[in-house]
């Protein structure tokens, strides 16, 4: 496994850990932000650009569809995050509330989406930490 896949990992991990844990111990704050975020056209405009420029680094730094989970996920992770900045700024403003708090759901499965968030945080920082890293 390459160093970078295992840096990937731990990074990613340790971010979706730490945002899981504020998340859970701040969910009205946490709604609240979102929805505010979600009807802000220029917070939107930038979240966009700045989740598709994470999403293309770890897309153009780490595109391996092989050699096990923890690469893969890393790779998947940065497609979804590339996907998602790209979704962020091409629907329109009027719509991206009714996507993330309406069809998504984001109030109502606020436990479920940050348990998700822990979980991979979970993996990806044990499966990061474990592998044994060759140089690429």
């Amino acid at each position: 496994m390459s160093s970078l896949t295992s840096y990937l990992g731990k990074l990613i991990g340790v971010y979706c850990l730490l945002v899981a844990l504020f998340l859970f111990t701040h969910k009205e704050e946490s709604v609240e932000t979102v929805s505010a975020l979600l009807h802000s056209p220029t917070a939107l405009f930038v979240t966009g650009l700045l989740t598709i420029v994470a999403g293309l680094a770890i897309i153009l730094a780490h595109n391996v569809w092989s050699g096990g989970a923890l690469p893969v996920v890393v790779t998947l992770i940065g497609w979804v995050t590339l996907v998602k900045g790209l979704v962020i700024l091409f629907l329109s403003p009027e719509e991206q509330p009714t996507l993330f708090l309406g069809e998504l759901h984001y109030a109502r499965l606020f436990y479920f989406y940050t348990a998700v968030s822990l979980a991979l945080g979970l993996y990806l920082t044990v499966a990061g930490s474990r592998a044994t890293p060759r140089r690429a």
